[in-house]
């Protein structure tokens, strides 16, 4: 029985039905949600850029946190008082999804797919495929 509950999210409508399965699990299961967004731009990565600067930088930080506040809400409005939110940097992100799971103790992820097939895969990766590779726990994902 999940009793930690890890819901990677990227913003998209496919994480939002994630986000929606995470929160409702987690109540059926009194268990803790945390919410994880991976960022792949670091203040120290930008730095290097010609293409990046500070302000650039901080409004796609402030998008990201109102998208992981807005799933806390959502989650407390619907009696989840066990939920929280977390960003972590990785060029891979599956593997630093799956790499926080096992450092923050979550027993179980839930994350979205698009379900890119073919040639799209094949160019794009498959970050649900990187993810349930990596993990060390239980891997649930939504289309």
């Amino acid at each position: 029985m999940s009793s930690r509950i890890l819901c990677a999210t990227d913003g998209s409508k496919v994480s939002e039905r994630a986000v929606a399965f995470a929160i409702d699990l987690a109540k059926r299961l009194d268990a803790h949600l945390t919410f994880l967004t991976v960022t792949t731009v670091t203040a120290e990565i930008a730095a290097k850029s010609a293409f990046w600067d500070a302000t650039l930088l901080s409004v796609g930080d402030a998008q990201l946190r109102h998208e992981l506040t807005a799933a806390v809400r959502l989650a407390a409005e619907q009696g989840l008082t066990r939920a929280e939110y977390a960003t972590t940097a990785g060029r891979h992100i599956g593997k630093a999804v799956a790499f926080y799971a096992h450092e923050h103790g979550h027993d179980h992820i839930v994350m979205g797919s698009h379900g890119a097939t073919g040639i799209q895969r094949l160019m794009l990766g498959s970050v649900a495929q990187d993810v349930v590779a990596a993990a060390h726990c239980p891997v649930t994902i939504l289309r």
